[in-house]
């Protein structure tokens, strides 16, 4: 789930990304062009109800392209994706415009 608020100029977004359903995992994160792709810099909270989230500025007017990589072993696409792209390896990655 996406849940997007915008700055008073309409310059930044606060973006949060939340991942329900993650049943059995113990680690989630947020990857994506916003942090070249680095699969440790955006580590998501658990929540007790075995839900993730994590909340990003990032620049308004853009597109970025993510996925979540849950326990170290398998990737994730956001259902509630603004748009999906073919990402080269065989998959999609999820957008989120901002």
């Amino acid at each position: 789930m996406l849940k997007k608020t915008y700055s008073r100029s309409g310059s930044i977004c606060r973006a949060t990304f939340k991942l329900n359903d993650a049943e059995g995992v113990k680690n989630a994160y947020l990857v994506g062009d916003f942090n070249d792709w680095d699969m440790t810099a955006n580590p998501m909270r658990r929540f007790h109800d075995g839900s993730f989230s994590v909340t990003l500025s990032l620049d308004a007017n853009e597109e970025y392209r993510f996925r979540y990589w849950l326990g170290g072993d398998r990737w994730e696409n956001d259902l509630s994706a603004d748009a999906y792209v073919p990402n080269g390896m065989g998959g999609d990655d999820s957008v989120i415009r901002v």
